[in-house]
């Protein structure tokens, strides 16, 4: 019989990103990060005359900093050990909106902390692979953890019965984020995330039926 399977997001789910994205913005590019709701782009400003980037400017930014400054990022508290207690259970893939450009250094980056997972470097909604996933691998439940409503969305879609965790792990933008109204719970804490986690494999039942999405 298959095993269970747990699908998880990495930025601000395993690894710290905005943190040490400002951090690099600011010192090589003149670039101030500074989240005041929920829009990402809109976050990076001129330090000189404090207008915002346009949106073209966003990606080449972030493209940047997977290529060369991953080693900038440190897990989030707790995240490590939860997914070696989790992977005694289910098996674990790290699904990813780095892009395939950076799969590899991304599966070498958690291989190095020890978590020694899958990676798929995907990019846009996350469903699709979700669902491409849960055909593969027809696993008896499956859980879903990503910090960005948008992703829950689509897999609430394609993929319904997926149990949908939404965690934004890193506290510096956690409270500017509301809790994603297609996912069946909001959990920021790893030790809390680990106990539900555990719960909804245990249970080995699917996810109920969404509300309309």
């Amino acid at each position: 019989m298959t095993r269970p399977l747990v699908i998880t997001d990495c930025d601000e789910v395993l690894m710290h990103m905005v943190v040490p994205f400002a951090q690099w913005v600011d010192e090589e590019h003149g670039v101030i990060f500074r989240m005041e709701d929920t829009s990402f782009a809109g976050a990076l400003k001129r330090k000189e005359c404090g207008t915002p980037l346009e949106a073209a400017e966003v990606w080449p930014l972030l493209d940047g900093f997977f290529r060369t400054e991953m080693p900038r990022q440190y897990p989030i508290p707790g995240a490590l050990s939860a997914m070696a207690e989790i992977a005694r259970h289910a098996d674990i893939v790290v699904l990813t909106n780095v892009g395939p450009d950076h799969q590899a250094a991304r599966m070498a980056q958690l291989a190095a902390l020890g978590l020694d997972a899958p990676v798929i470097g995907s990019r846009g909604g996350k469903g699709e692979p979700v669902r491409a996933l849960i055909e593969e691998r027809r696993p008896p439940v499956a859980v879903f953890i990503d910090d960005l409503a948008n992703h829950h969305h689509s897999v609430a879609i394609e993929a319904p019965d997926v149990w949908r965790l939404h965690m934004v792990g890193e506290p510096a933008i956690a409270d500017k984020v509301p809790a994603a109204r297609h996912a069946h719970a909001r959990i920021d804490d790893w030790a809390a995330a680990q106990d539900w986690i555990l719960a909804r494999l245990a249970e080995k039942a699917p996810a109920p039926a969404p509300e309309a999405v």
